[in-house]
């Protein structure tokens, strides 16, 4: 339950999220991300209010500028590493040629060409997780939001995924807004909220 939250995130800003399980964390994550609505407010995302938006207009709009990373990477298991990173783009009605360069070059950024045929099953933590970013990036969002990103992963490959988020940032001018338990991600980030009781 939230609590009257007033949050700005800054173009290009990595923004963590921390807070005890409970305190409102990945609620706010699921409302910024308009998987769910608030009961009041507004929500402006890239300078468009939101909360209005019909439910097939938001799907469109979510899928364009919303980039999502999950603890659990909900890779689609049936699928290849480059069939899931393209995933945004075929929903979003874009040709299997027209979305083929942009995942190859998202998964050679992410170091996992090597793996772009392998199915999720066949590919370490890791780097399914690095598939999942790679489909998060696809479309250029205007923000990427991750509930515990790295929760699943041991801790050297967190430490990776931690660097590469920052990586991003530099080279895309990628904004992040990470919700983690994990407090070595939680203080690189340029601002740390703490979130008690719904309220930041």
């Amino acid at each position: 339950m939230l609590k009257g939250v007033d949050l700005h995130v800054a173009k290009g800003e990595v923004v963590s999220i921390v807070g005890a399980s409970g305190a409102g964390k990945t609620t706010l994550l699921q409302i910024l991300g308009t998987l769910e609505k608030g009961d009041s407010g507004t929500l402006r995302i890239d300078g468009e209010e939101v909360m209005h938006l019909g439910s097939n207009a938001l799907s469109a709009f979510r899928n364009k500028h919303i980039g999502f990373v999950f603890q659990f990477h909900h890779l689609l298991p049936e699928f290849t590493a480059l069939e899931n990173a393209m995933m945004p783009g075929l929903i979003a009605g874009k040709s299997l040629s027209e979305c083929r360069p942009r995942a190859e070059e998202l998964l050679t950024r992410l170091n996992v060409i090597a793996r772009k045929e392998h199915k999720p099953s066949q590919l370490s933590g890791g780097e399914q997780q690095r598939v999942a970013v790679a489909r998060a990036l696809f479309n250029n969002p205007s923000v990427v939001l991750a509930d515990e990103p790295s929760g699943n992963l041991d801790s050297a490959h967190a430490r990776e995924l931690h660097q590469l988020f920052f990586e991003l940032r530099k080279e895309l001018g990628q904004t992040f807004v990470i919700v983690t338990h994990n407090e070595e991600l939680a203080d690189m980030a340029d601002r740390k909220l703490v979130m008690r009781d719904g309220v930041i």
